[in-house]
């Protein structure tokens, strides 16, 4: 093989990665999701019928329910607001108790940017050199998250406090760490040498963030 075909499937290669590395570019202004009726499959809703409400979405207005770490989390995505659909974006509402907390865990297909909408949150993530990037942030103060990178959040303020992420992904997806070790069929043995725990701590871990299937 010559030096120059070499390099030109080396290029070729390289452009591919990158181009599948995040959402495809909408070949349409817009495609609401739609479930055709007859088949069953998903489609893209009529643009006849199409309203100012299909881009509209008012289900964030309150918090949701709060999780054993007092937090309440509400992803907002194509499934429940389809006017996101092929726009290669998604976001989220978070609201935390006094001392919650959003466990470690990290989307493997989208970065995320976090405003504080209420309150002091400590936040932060964690390269792949093991290095922490964390500070308190107050209200009205971003941070980014690379995507891929394990992140966190913690109300250390003496009220509630909140935030809006957004997602440059239609789908970023969702790793928590706690659960996807202790809850998720880990052989025991593993664990234990790994963390240096005996198999009742063990248990009270699978216990808590044991995933269901």
């Amino acid at each position: 093989m010559s030096q120059k075909l070499k390099l030109l499937l080396i290029v070729t290669l390289f452009h591919s990665h990158v181009a599948f590395a995040s959402d495809p570019d909408p070949v349409q202004d817009f495609c609401i999701a739609f479930k055709d009726s007859a088949s069953g499959n998903p489609s893209c809703k009529n643009p006849s019928s199409v309203t100012v409400e299909d881009f509209t979405f008012s289900g964030i207005k309150f918090p949701g329910s709060y999780n054993q770490t007092g937090i309440s989390i509400m992803l907002v995505n194509s499934n429940v607001f389809p006017g996101l659909n092929t726009l290669g974006m998604s976001f989220v509402r978070a609201d935390f108790g006094v001392g919650g907390v959003n466990v470690p865990h990290y989307h493997p297909r989208a970065t995320e940017t976090l405003f504080v909408t209420e309150g002091r949150i400590y936040a932060g993530f964690v390269d792949s050199n093991n290095t922490v990037y964390a500070k308190v942030m107050e209200k009205g103060e971003v941070i980014v998250f690379p995507r891929g990178l394990a992140h966190f959040q913690m109300n250390v303020g003496n009220t509630p406090a909140s935030f809006v992420g957004s997602f440059n992904s239609q789908n970023p997806g969702l790793q928590r760490i706690p659960a996807a070790i202790f809850g998720s069929g880990i052989k025991e043995a593993l664990l234990e040498k790994a963390f240096g725990l005996d198999a009742n701590e063990i248990a009270k871990l699978r216990k808590r963030f044991l995933i269901p299937h």
